[in-house]
């Protein structure tokens, strides 16, 4: 069912393996960005946050690999009931690899201090052969 599944599937992308992976790369960083910015975070929850956002990433269709790294220097000793932080876009360090036949793509996502912008990006393409 699951290789009848996949062709179906496949049957509906006009394009190469490679531009599929990379389509593929696109939507899930697409979805860390816009699912998690904005979470209330502190550094008791940083290590839950990073697991729960790469286990959730896990899940969707081919990704081989998710690393997410999120800065820790924004946190200071918890002081009150009010001392925690929103995740930002800044703070996201995401390593990404998307899978499909022989076809491998690596995506990023960091904070880019000169262009101030938290930048996805291809960062390696192994095109099907």
């Amino acid at each position: 069912m699951a290789d009848d599944r996949e062709k179906l599937a496949a049957m509906k992308f006009k394009c190469s393996t490679k531009e599929r992976a990379l389509f593929e790369a696109g939507i899930k960083m697409g979805t860390i960005y816009h699912q998690f910015v904005g979470v209330p975070v502190d550094q008791d929850s940083v290590d839950a946050l990073e697991d729960a956002i790469e286990k959730g990433v896990l899940v969707q269709p081919y990704v081989e690999s998710v690393n997410v790294n999120i800065d820790r220097n924004i946190f200071g000793p918890k002081k009150d009931e009010y001392a925690y932080s929103s995740l930002s876009g800044e703070m996201l360090d995401v390593v990404l690899v998307i899978k499909i036949d022989d076809a491998r793509v690596r995506a990023e996502m960091r904070y880019d201090p000169v262009l101030k912008y938290p930048l996805m990006y291809i960062s390696e393409v192994t095109p099907s052969s």
